[in-house]
Parts: structure tokens; C-alpha cells; sequence
């Protein structure tokens, strides 16, 4: 089969010395500007912000770029009017926005995380309240409702309650809310999270499309490198300081020479290469899978030979620096490497079946709509297998019958053992669980949120303190046990779910997209700890809009519109498509276009009969 080398970002991130300013596009009017930006909370002490000086132009597309906790979001907030800073000055096209942000701010259009839908509303409901927040008139409310409605493919769905729109629906109607009013700058704060491949590409276009016709200042804030490579400009943020800025297309001078492709052959996995690769800490800083093979950068002064001598049955060869290489190596001068840890509890007791889950023809309907239609596959102990899909495409309706959340309207589905269409309570005794959304107590500290759980567990006494020790050993958990687990970070929310997951050691792992909107160490971290428990013998059942970490999937399958699509391992599913992305686009687009033929040849064949 082929496999080409695919470089997914374009162009790579140059580092520059601490500076005042980080001029992005020299010599013209700034649309944005952030001198000095310094933000405290509480206390003199806790400085969010270090003084950030950026200047942003108009009509170019800027990505601001940093792990969980290093002031992306605060920053946003500062430049959208809504936070003053607590020294230094935002100015939007030169003048001071906290001297008049009634005025100012309405040049800046800002969606937030979890921009402000109203579900109960209908999307046009929704385009005309913001309508009437900006003071649009009667006219430009029309053309402009008509316009992004158009742009961001929602013409059909106007009358549909926002509340019934998909993920990735919902964050093109915030998008288009965010650009009613027609604003010169636009601030998006991570805006693709839990948006699966299809919608992100149709977002980005949106963005470009808005930066190149109509000269606007966008700026967005991601974890995801793929997406800061399209734009035209990257600011990075460590620890509330600037460390990084430049154009993606600028040269790797941080990682060139450094940055090397191994293919694991036909007897290896990529998944357990990929792991042997990043645990190898003198030689390695990261590894990740893509295609066919595992995208590597090495230490300082290790050269392929080094390499190639480590592991002797890999093929390895140069490839070009990217962004994330570039990211990744500047992150290591400033923070050091991290450590990887292959520890993720004790292995679960095996199966006597080989065969754990077992779906036949699963249908699940609510009222009239079918949102899973007949999908049919089997789940083999300790493997871990991938439900994808795009947003509403019934995976997670799949995802919460295996796992006996909601009941099945047809079919026959046998998790553990146990019958779940008929004893639903004695399968989940034999599951984890971790949802997409941080689930747990945000009240209770770190400690009492795994004493909660491990009673629910029935967990208790002194297996239960030995059981929470592991735990928090693993999941690096032991100098935050006393906090409070909403005021942790999202990484450290991840490990705290993942933790409390697995505190009964189940049989079978589910996990609900768990490394949406997580940055690049902990997204490695966490399938490190994957890789383990499935090598111990835990099945495990992910869902996820990354589609090269379905790489680390044993077999995925891919539904869209309740139907399943495709099943079968990575190599099979990705066939002659370079990436998965790649394939996961083409799979979905090639089944809609066969529905909407399908649907044409019968009405035509009814027309003949009337």
C-alpha cells in the first residue's frame, strides 16, 4: 500500500529573543495592539500575564498558541474589551480600547469557548437577537443574516432549534454570530474544539475567506498546530510570557537537522513503536503517529545514526521541520523535555471471552429520528477500538448504548458478558468512564472527588487508600490532592478523570474524546498511558475528532448520519489517502454524495409512477 511522507503543516515556527513588541507585519497602521499587558488575580503575586507587547495587522490570520495554563484565554478576554488589564494598554486601530470600549469594542467580534447560543432558540432566533444586541438595522439584519447563513452552510437548517444543531453546527453559528455585526477584528478562542475534521475545514475556509475578501484582523487561540500552521502569523504563549512569534513559513532553525520519519514495517504496530520511541528520553524529544509510520524529533546533538543504532529494525530517514517541531523544541529550552510515564494502574482481570462487546443491528430512536441505524461489529479484549464521525453523525449515541447510559431500541448488544438491553446496571459495574465534558465535583478537592468515587466503586478502608495512592502516583496527581478540582488546569482535569476512571480496574475503558482541546505533552502522555493498559490486557473504546490518533487504534469505525460507514484497522480505512484526515474527509463526502444520488434515483422513480 502506499505510504508518502505528508507534511500536514505548512511551513515551520522560528523563535526570536525576548523583546518588547512582537511585530507581526511591520511598517503599516496596527488593527491590534497589546503594550505591555500585565494581569494579576488576587494578589500582587499571581501574575497571569508578564507584560505582552504583540501587534496584530489587518487582513492577516494569527494564531496564538500555548499549552493548558499559559494565559491564551486571559489574554483574549484582555484584547476583546472584556477584562481590563492590570497594567498596559490595548489599542484598536491606535487608539486606547478601555478609554471608550463601548465605542472601540464594536470593531472586535469575540466567540468565547463556549460562545452564548441560545439553544431553545432557532438559528434565526439566534441571528436576530444578536442582531438586535448590535443595533442592526431591519436591512442590514436581512442581508447580513442571509449572508453568513449562506457562508457557514446553515441556509437549511434557519428554522431548527439551536439546541438540535450538531457540535460542529453549533460553532459555525457562534462563528456567524461573532461576524453579524460586520467586525474589522475577530478574536476566536479555540473555536474547533470537539469539531470533527470535515467542520474544522469548513471553518477554517470561513476564516480565510473573511482575512483575504474582506481585510479583517483575525486572531485564534489553539492547542492544535495543525491549525496554527494555516495561518499566516504565530504568537506562542509559555507561563503567561511571550516566547515565540513568527510565520509558519519561516525556517526551523530550532529542530532543523532534528526532525526524522520511522517506519515500523509491517510486524511492528505504529502504536507500540510510537511508544518505545518516546520512552527512549536521551535520544527522543517527540514521537507521534501519522500515515503509516511515526513522526520523530530527536535531542540535541543525536543524529540519525544514533537512531537508526537504538532501534535497528526501523527504517529511518530525514524529513522537513514543521510548526509543531519547531513548537516542541523551543518548549524544551524553555521548560526542559517532559517525562513520559508508562505507568497507568494495575492491568485488569482478562476475559474468558475473546470477544467483549458484541453489537448486533443497535438502533437507537428518539421519537421519529433514528440517530444510530443498524450497526453491527464486535470488540475484541484489549483492543482499542475508535468510534468516529462527524458531529452528529450518532457515535456518541453508540458510544453511551455500549456503555448502558441510554437504552437500545433494537438490536442485540452483549458488553462483558452481560446482556445490556436487559440488565444495563450489571454492565456498567464493569466499565470506566470518562466523559467529554469534566464531569466530576469542582467543589471538592482532588482527594475528596477519588474518596467519592472509590465509595461509588465500593471501594473503601484501606484498598481504598492504597487504590487512590496508585492513582495519584500515576496521574502525577500528588501535589494538587487538596485542591479544588475546578480550579485546576485542563490538563490536570484530564488526569483526574482518567484517574477516577479507572480507580475499580475495569474491564473495558470508555473514553468520550479525551484529548479535546488538551495541549501536545499531555495529549502524548495520555495515549502513553493507552498504550499501557491495552498491552495489560484493558479494552479500550474511544471516540475522537483527531483522526491520526486513530492510528493508535487497533480498528475504528466511522458512521455518519446514524449509518456506519466503514470498518477496519487504520491501514485499511485510510486505503490510498495520504493522511486520515485525508481519508476521513473523502469517506464521509463520497457516502453523502451516494445518499443524496440514492435519494434522486427514488424520487424520480416515484415521479414516474404518479
Amino acid at each position: 500500500m502506499r505510504c508518502p511522507q505528508r507534511e500536514l503543516e505548512r511551513g515551520v515556527l522560528v523563535a526570536v529573543e525576548p523583546m518588547k513588541d512582537a511585530v507581526l507585519n511591520s511598517g503599516k497602521q496596527p488593527a491590534l495592539e497589546a503594550r505591555n499587558i500585565r494581569r494579576r488575580e488576587k494578589a500582587p503575586a499571581a501574575e497571569i500575564l508578564h507584560g505582552i507587547s504583540a501587534v496584530f495587522q489587518k487582513a492577516r490570520l494569527t494564531a496564538l498558541v500555548g499549552a493548558d495554563g499559559a494565559g491564551k484565554t486571559t489574554f483574549m478576554r484582555i484584547l476583546a474589551g472584556i477584562l481590563p488589564p492590570s497594567e498596559g494598554e490595548v489599542l484598536v486601530f491606535g487608539e486606547n480600547l478601555y478609554r471608550d470600549v463601548s465605542r472601540l469594542q464594536k470593531m472586535v467580534g469575540y466567540m468565547p469557548q463556549k460562545f452564548g447560543l441560545y439553544e431553545d432558540l432557532s438559528v434565526a432566533e439566534n441571528f436576530s437577537l444578536y442582531a438586535d444586541l448590535f443595533g442592526l438595522s431591519q436591512a442590514d439584519r436581512r442581508e447580513r443574516t442571509a449572508q453568513l447563513l449562506a457562508m457557514t452552510g446553515l441556509s437549511g437548517f434557519a428554522e431548527r432549534p439551536a439546541g438540535k444543531l450538531s457540535g460542529g453546527m453549533k460553532q459555525k453559528l457562534g462563528l456567524a454570530c461573532a461576524l453579524l455585526n460586520h467586525p474589522r477584528i475577530l478574536l476566536l478562542d479555540e473555536p474547533s474544539v470537539g469539531v470533527d475534521p470535515l467542520s474544522r475545514k469548513e471553518l477554517w475556509e470561513i476564516l480565510r475567506r473573511n482575512v483575504d475578501e474582506e481585510g479583517m484582523c483575525v486572531v485564534v487561540a489553539t492547542t492544535y498546530m495543525d491549525e496554527a500552521a494555516l495561518c499566516d502569523a504565530v504568537i506562542v504563549l509559555e507561563n503567561g510570557s511571550l516566547q515565540l512569534t513568527g510565520t509558519p513559513q519561516d525556517i526551523a532553525r530550532h529542530a532543523r537537522g532534528r526532525t526524522f520519519w520511522v517506519d515500523p514495517g509491517v510486524a511492528q504496530s505504529v502504536r507500540d513503536v510510537q511508544a518505545a520511541l518516546l520512552d527512549a528520553q536521551d535520544l527522543v524529544l517527540d514521537a507521534v503517529p501519522q500515515a503509516c509510520g511515526v513522526r520523530v524529533v530527536v535531542m540535541p546533538q543525536v543524529r540519525q545514526e544514533d537512531l537508526q543504532e537504538a532501534f535497528p529494525g526501523l527504517a529511518v530517514r530525514p524529513r522537513a521541520a514543521t510548526l509543531e517541531d519547531g513548537y516542541l523544541e523551543k518548549r524544551r529550552e524553555l521548560l526542559g523535555r517532559p517525562s513520559f510515564s508508562a505507568a497507568a494502574g494495575a492491568a485488569a482481570e482478562g476475559f474468558e471471552d475473546d470477544v467483549v462487546i458484541r453489537a448486533r443491528g443497535l438502533v437507537r430512536r428518539f421519537g421519529d429520528f433514528v440517530a444510530v441505524d443498524k450497526t453491527s461489529f464486535d470488540v475484541r479484549a484489549g483492543e482499542i477500538f475508535g468510534l468516529l464521525g462527524p458531529n452528529g453523525a450518532g457515535k456518541t449515541t453508540t458510544f453511551k448504548m455500549l456503555c448502558g447510559l441510554i437504552e437500545i431500541s433494537e438490536g442485540e448488544l452483549v458488553v462483558a458478558g452481560v446482556d445490556v438491553k436487559n440488565a444495563r446496571t450489571l454492565a456498567r459495574e464493569k466499565l470506566g468512564y470518562m466523559s467529554q465534558k469534566f464531569s466530576l465535583y469542582g467543589n471538592l478537592s482532588v482527594r475528596q472527588n477519588l474518596e467519592f468515587f472509590a465509595g461509588a466503586y465500593a471501594l473503601f478502608g484501606e484498598p481504598a487508600r492504597r487504590r487512590i495512592a496508585e492513582v495519584a502516583r500515576d496521574f502525577d496527581l500528588d501535589k494538587d490532592m487538596e485542591r479544588e478540582a475546578g480550579t485546576l488546569p485542563g490538563g490536570c482535569r484530564q488526569r483526574l478523570a482518567m484517574a477516577v476512571a479507572l480507580l475499580h480496574r475495569p474491564k473495558i475503558l470508555f473514553l468520550d474524546e479525551p484529548t479535546s482541546g488538551a495541549d501536545i505533552p499531555t495529549r502524548r502522555q495520555f495515549w502513553r498511558w493507552m498504550t499501557a493498559l491495552a498491552a495489560a490486557g484493558t479494552t479500550i473504546i474511544v471516540t475522537t475528532h483527531f483522526m491520526e490518533e486513530a492510528l493508535y487504534c487497533d480498528r475504528i469505525l466511522i458512521q455518519d448520519a446514524g449509518e456506519p460507514l466503514v470498518l477496519g484497522t487504520p491501514a485499511q480505512v485510510r486505503g490510498e489517502s495520504g493522511t486520515m484526515n485525508e481519508a476521513f474527509v473523502r469517506i464521509v463526502l463520497e457516502a453523502r454524495q451516494d445518499a443524496k444520488n440514492n435519494a434522486a434515483v427514488a424520487q424520480g422513480g416515484k415521479n414516474e409512477a404518479v
